[in-house]
């Protein structure tokens, strides 16, 4: 049997002969008939007609191989065809809203696949850097404006997804605020500036994430000292609630974590104070963050409350939060000596096995390793040594 990536060469069928298999398998058999004489003639052979020719041959061979098991005689020779590099795919000619609203399709689709298995930063960033291409292309002021609102949306998930994946997406998110800040997207900078701080937060450094959180706060306010265009907000844009909120909630995380109580309730309780989140996800969200903060208050109680709810909120479509929130749920029982913590910290560790995110394995699963191992009792060293097991597995 012939195999991949090796060529067989069969008997070539004459310039114009037509070759039609007709059965397979056992009772194999192949027509060969005369579909005339070649319209060249003695003419030189144009290169470029003679490459697609060889690389239709080489696909009915593959074909022939996957197909039938083997190479047929006739069809054609294997070989390696080279996939079109991204300089050679074609641009459009002129944007309209169209290929905008295509690349928020993308973001959200790939965002959707994202929250429930995470990781993805390597299909984020190739879409990224495809789309970013279309800055060159012809449109109108609007399109062109609202193209950039786009490109700054998808590339601070790629960012982000890049955190995720356990590396460094700095890049995306300068591109983003880039893109954001000729868009004169207030929104688009607030969000990439929420994501920038929250990915710094997370790797160590709440103090430099609070700066992110605070001029996140200022773009939404359209604070654009010197700008010929300033950033601009819709009165009615109901994405600027949530993400307010949700630059308050991290800002009372970095607080709680550098040791600033006050300042961390007084920011918990501004993101509280008159929202209401829109779905399961900005729920689920929601209760998450302020769990971690009133655990890192060690207010146990509270903190058991807002875990047990994101556990809730999240459900079976959001898979990265309701496993985030499952582990903290877990450490939540465990550091405060409740029974059922080492139960709950298991459940935790067998679902991070099926995320491809590797910031929830430092983030998460190593403090519950650290509680597990503080928490007297064999059945507890030994789930403090799985989880660390966990926790230094490469995705």
């Amino acid at each position: 049997m012939a195999r991949w990536g090796t060529t067989v060469r069969p008997t070539i069928a004459t310039e114009g002969e037509a070759v039609i298999v007709v059965s397979y398998g056992h009772a194999e058999r192949i027509i060969a008939g005369a579909a005339g004489a070649s319209a060249a003639g003695n003419a030189a052979p144009d290169p470029k007609v003679e490459e697609e020719k060889m690389r239709r041959r080489a696909l009915i061979a593959a074909t022939s191989l996957a197909a039938l098991g083997r190479v047929v005689t006739g069809l054609g020779e294997l070989a390696e065809l080279a996939m079109p590099r991204a300089e050679e795919e074609l641009l459009p000619s002129r944007l309209s809203t169209s290929h905008v609203q295509a690349i928020e399709a993308v973001t959200d689709r790939l965002r959707t696949v994202a929250r429930q298995y995470g990781g993805q930063a390597e299909v984020f960033g190739t879409a990224a850097k495809h789309y970013a291409r279309w800055m060159g292309v012809s449109a109108t002021d609007a399109v062109q404006t609202r193209l950039g609102c786009a490109l700054a949306e998808l590339h601070t998930e790629a960012g982000w997804t890049c955190y995720d994946s356990g590396v460094d997406g700095k890049g995306y998110f300068t591109q983003a605020l880039r893109f954001a800040d000729d868009a004169g997207d207030g929104f688009g900078i607030g969000n990439a500036a929420w994501h920038a701080g929250a990915s710094l937060m997370r790797n160590g450094h709440p103090d430099d994430a609070l700066k992110c959180f605070q001029l996140g706060q200022f773009s939404l306010g359209g604070f654009t000292p010197g700008k010929s265009t300033p950033a601009t907000l819709r009165a009615d844009d109901p994405r600027v609630p949530t993400l307010t909120a949700r630059l308050n909630r991290n800002s009372a995380t970095a607080y709680a974590l550098l040791g600033l109580s006050n300042q961390a309730k007084s920011h918990l309780a501004k993101a509280h104070d008159g929202y209401a989140p829109r779905n399961a996800f900005e729920r689920g969200g929601m209760e998450l963050a302020t769990a971690g903060v009133e655990l890192d208050l060690r207010r146990f109680d509270t903190a058991e409350s807002f875990a047990a709810g994101a556990v809730r909120a999240y459900g079976d479509i959001h898979g990265r939060g309701r496993t985030l929130a499952e582990l903290l749920l877990a450490e939540v029982h465990v550091r405060s000596g409740e029974p059922r913590g080492l139960m709950l910290a298991r459940q935790a560790l067998d679902a991070v096995g099926a995320l491809q995110s590797a910031a929830v394995r430092w983030e998460r699963v190593q403090p519950l390793a650290e509680a597990l191992a503080a928490r007297p009792g064999s059945d507890a060293r030994e789930l403090a040594r799985m989880a660390r097991q966990v926790a230094t597995t490469a995705v």
